[in-house]
């Protein structure tokens, strides 16, 4: 695990701050306290990070969650009555894992996962939009469309034309330069300064900004900055942690939420196994099951603690990823980085301008979003581009597991669309002594789906056609199937239409022995 030091190590600089601001709005956006926020993303890199099967994947507080925390917190009568319901969910994802349910995250159609990553990408960037010009009213990790401030994604973006902040936008713009061109320049800097990322540059840079900036044009207030819990001691600090309300293990309305959430953040989790290990350019796979299991065992700990529900997320993995990331060591170092600088250096880290954090954001979404994809995947057809732009569409408007949901929804509509199409072959040959001669040759697997077109094929036939169907191949036929061609045989003698039945090994069957060959074959058994 240590031999790839060097890449963790610059990766969860930049994981850490890109974490940092997300937990903190997430929490805000959530309802909860926001050192909440924290407690998830040091457990989820430390504690998860360390029992995860993934070498990419980071967790912590999710946004897909922030309404359904929101909801339970004022729904269940308060934050420590949430924090049980936490604690269950966990316990629920733990058993998830062991019945081995993580195999559902291999049935989201391919589509659906490359529209799950660039709408998370394009929401990124129109989400950090207002904060790279210093209009933050809306908390980090807010990416719903309708949003806690009462505006929406474009709404907000608007509203900051008339709401810049000059020193925010021209920090920002320098982080912006410092993100595209410090790779090209430290190649030509002494070996120790290479270790130097560019999103801890930009932020050093940010710091150093408010730190020594006199001019009151350019001031950077307090509300544009990140906002860490600060504790003057170390008792202080300890006094965030809470327990739950023991009381609330006892109460239906408890499980009911605990259920709802294991659920909501085990298929978050597992869409964002898929998407990571799909963005992964060494190809590693994330074993599903242990991934629950762990996330289980992640929000049993910080729900006991007074942490937000955890999940893998996305936006996290994927600018480890983008940082070079090889290991689970990444992920455990940066929920190190979390728990060190908020005990001993919160005062620092509120020096740091939201702004700074907002264009190290935007860089990862536009690496998720490229143009090129959209333009791959509409040259794929349109059973792949139309579920790809769907989901897309669908995150954008109303919030991630929305859209996904939309996203799946359309990508079953398309499969059932290519089942109905790919069930039959029908080939029309040459006619023989002034007879049509038909083949129809049905697909390896023929179920209830395939119904309509198969009986519409076979009412298109006309009188005194000669019919061969071919079920050589046929492995499965669903009883449905079996009644309709029954039923076709006896409209069959009344159009004269002579059917024969091929099997395998090319065997002939005639009409009269056509419903004895299906169910001696049994086909609905196999």
């Amino acid at each position: 695990m240590f031999k790839n030091i060097k890449n963790d190590f610059s990766a969860s600089i930049v994981v850490f701050f890109v974490a940092l601001p997300l937990c903190l709005g997430i929490a805000l956006a959530s309802g909860a306290p926001l050192f909440s926020g924290l407690i998830a993303g040091i457990i989820g890199g430390i504690v998860v990070g360390a029992l995860s099967g993934s070498k990419i994947g980071v967790s912590g507080p999710a946004a897909g969650l922030a309404a359904i925390v929101f909801t339970s917190i004022s729904a269940l009568g308060g934050y420590q009555n949430f924090m049980a319901a936490v604690v269950i969910a966990g316990a629920f994802q733990i058993v998830l894992g062991l019945v081995r349910a993580g195999i559902i995250g291999l049935y989201f159609p391919s589509a659906v996962i490359k529209g799950m990553l660039t709408g998370i990408g394009l929401i990124i960037i129109l989400k950090q939009i207002p904060h790279f010009f210093g209009f933050d009213a809306d908390p980090e990790g807010d990416f719903a469309f309708r949003q806690v401030d009462g505006e929406n994604t474009f709404s907000e973006i608007i509203k900051t034309l008339n709401m810049l902040s000059l020193g925010s936008t021209v920090v920002a713009i320098i982080s912006m330069v410092v993100l595209l061109t410090w790779d090209k320049i430290k190649v030509k800097l002494p070996g120790f300064l290479q270790w130097i990322q560019a999103p801890f540059l930009a932020v050093v840079m940010g710091v150093l900004f408010v730190t020594f900036n006199d001019q009151t044009a350019f001031q950077i207030l307090p509300k544009n900055m990140v906002q860490v819990p600060v504790s003057s001691s170390i008792e202080g600090f300890l006094d965030q942690f809470m327990l739950p309300n023991f009381e609330a293990f006892f109460r239906i309305d408890v499980w009911v939420t605990a259920f709802t959430i294991a659920l909501v953040a085990s298929l978050e989790t597992l869409l964002c196994v898929e998407a990571t290990d799909r963005l992964d350019p060494d190809k590693n796979v994330t074993p599903t099951n242990r991934e629950l299991w762990a996330q289980g065992v992640g929000n049993m700990l910080s729900g006991f603690i007074g942490g937000l529900p955890v999940t893998q997320v996305i936006v996290r993995s994927s600018a480890n990823i983008q940082s070079g990331g090889k290991t689970k060591l990444s992920a455990i170092i940066h929920g190190f980085f979390l728990l060190v600088s908020v005990l001993l250096i919160p005062n620092l880290l509120n020096q740091i301008p939201l702004s700074v954090l907002a264009a190290i954001l935007l860089i990862v979404g536009y690496k998720l979003a490229k143009p090129a994809l959209f333009k791959s995947m509409y040259q794929l057809g349109w059973k792949q581009f139309v579920p790809f732009i769907t989901t897309v569409l669908g995150i954008l408007l109303t919030d991630l597991l929305t859209g996904i949901g939309i996203g799946l929804a359309v990508g079953i509509v398309v499969i059932l669309v290519k089942s109905y199409q790919n069930s039959h072959f029908l080939h029309l040959e040459d006619k023989s002594n002034g007879v049509p001669k038909i083949r129809i040759t049905l697909a390896e697997e023929v179920t209830f789906i395939n119904k309509g077109a198969i009986l519409k094929e076979l009412n298109n036939l006309k009188e005194n056609t000669h019919l061969e169907l071919d079920v050589r191949k046929t492995r499965y036929l669903d009883h449905d199937i079996i009644e309709i061609l029954n039923d076709f045989v006896e409209k069959a003698l009344l159009k004269n239409i002579e059917i024969k039945l091929i099997s395998e090994k090319g065997m002939l069957v005639n009409a009269e022995n056509y419903t004895e060959f299906f169910y001696s074959k049994s086909y609905q058994k196999k």
